[in-house]
């Protein structure tokens, strides 16, 4: 359960600083509170579409991976990020990621920062 929670607050921070870096990422709100809570819940959304989408798409799109030698993986990754977006539009979550590019870009940041965090922050 701590490593959940780790991993959670990490992607979080993680999805955080891709708002504050790509301008096609927003993550709105009143406050610094309500921002907190509305990232937190746009992690858990993303952590659940990881663990159920993902290895669907992955499974799929495996010539691909094998094809671009493993670079297909950000595009899958951005892919989820934009999927990510519409859940929380649905949720009535105030983060939304405006098209594919800033998926991307976002998609890399979230893998770069959520890397470093989980080399900072042991999770066992």
């Amino acid at each position: 359960m701590k490593g959940f929670v780790i991993k959670t607050l990490i992607n979080a921070a993680a999805i955080w600083v891709a708002a504050w870096i790509v301008s096609g990422i927003t993550l709105t709100g009143d406050d610094w509170k309500h921002k907190t809570l509305t990232v937190v819940a746009v992690a858990l959304v993303f952590g659940v579409v990881n663990w159920l989408i993902k290895p669907v798409v992955q499974l799929f799109s495996l010539p691909l991976f094998i094809l671009t030698l493993g670079l297909f993986t950000f595009v899958v990754n951005a892919l989820m990020l934009w999927l990510t977006s519409w859940a929380s539009d649905k949720l009535d979550l105030d983060f939304h990621v405006d098209g594919f590019w800033a998926a991307l870009f976002g998609a890399l940041i979230i893998s770069l920062v959520s890397w470093g965090l989980s080399l900072a922050l042991d999770d066992d």
